[in-house]
């Protein structure tokens, strides 16, 4: 695969060989310039038959997490040969939600949390801009300083990093880790993004779970929190024949004042009264 550098390129020179032919290699190069698109998927029936066990995983899998771990395990069993295995791991980005990662070992773990820790790193980068980022050495790339830095001692020396395409707002990107430089084959590049393009519509089924999910629990903790607020109003009404606006703001100076959730602030008052924590309905 061409790397789009012409001879007379400032970088192209021995001492930073790797470093100039470290480019994004899919949708546009760090040059701009667009490199050759993907093939159409091979007629052998492969995608159909992983697009069938993904769908099966969905389905397997408690929350989005455990699809993302049995997904990066399957994408390292999937990409790795006989004389060259490869850690995987998933970053997936959610808008207002902790990044997800998600890995087939420990390593490809570590390698990602420390990405997220200096919000830099190909991986990032791929699942955020959508380019497919190939750090050929990283002893000698110059992009993310900070990372190959970090990670020099991990024993890990070349990362291929594909986006996964999403809908909306999401990004998420398949991280593939090897111990030898230039691991990865132009042919390696094409099954990595083959197998992206056949994993995205599955992922994108789980994040909208995983959404559905957050939104249902997000709207019952609203709902106890605002059940747990009213009965403690209700008490101090009570207590001290007053309305219910003279209640709450008695309740937010008692936050305020204690720099506490007012849910919490609420839910003593309760136990004051019952020697118990509250319940509602919602919890059951």
């Amino acid at each position: 695969m061409s790397d789009n550098i012409p001879d007379d390129h400032p970088n192209n020179n021995p001492d930073d060989e790797d470093a100039a032919l470290s480019s994004s290699v899919a949708g546009s190069t760090t040059s701009g310039e667009s490199s050759t698109a993907a093939p159409p998927p091979s007629p052998d029936g492969a995608g159909d038959k992983t697009s069938r066990l993904l769908q099966n995983l969905v389905l397997d899998s408690s929350d989005v997490h455990g699809f993302l771990d049995t997904l990066a395990q399957h994408a390292a069993d999937q990409l790795s040969s006989r004389d060259h295995d490869i850690r995987c791991g998933i970053t997936l980005l959610r808008p207002r939600v902790v990044v997800t990662v998600a890995s087939s070992d420990e390593i490809a773990q570590a390698m990602d949390e420390v990405q997220y820790r200096l919000d830099e790193g190909p991986c990032l980068d791929a699942a955020r801009t959508n380019q497919t980022n190939y750090v050929r050495n990283v002893t000698t790339d110059s992009r993310w300083p900070q990372y190959f830095q970090a990670i020099a001692e991990t024993g890990v020396r070349s990362i291929l990093s594909v986006p996964i395409p999403l809908e909306g707002d999401a990004g998420c990107a398949l991280n593939l880790y090897s111990s030898s430089t230039r691991a990865f084959t132009d042919e390696d590049i094409r099954d990595a993004e083959d197998f992206a393009a056949t994993t995205s519509s599955t992922l994108q089924l789980a994040v909208r779970i995983a959404q559905l999910t957050d939104a249902q629990e997000n709207l019952t903790s609203a709902m106890r929190s605002r059940t747990t607020i009213d009965l403690a109003a209700g008490i101090i009404m009570a207590q001290n024949r007053c309305s219910q606006d003279a209640a709450m703001t008695i309740l937010k100076a008692a936050s305020s004042a204690r720099n506490t959730k007012l849910r919490d602030v609420a839910a003593s008052v309760i136990g004051s009264i019952t020697g118990l924590a509250p319940t509602t309905h919602f919890d059951h």
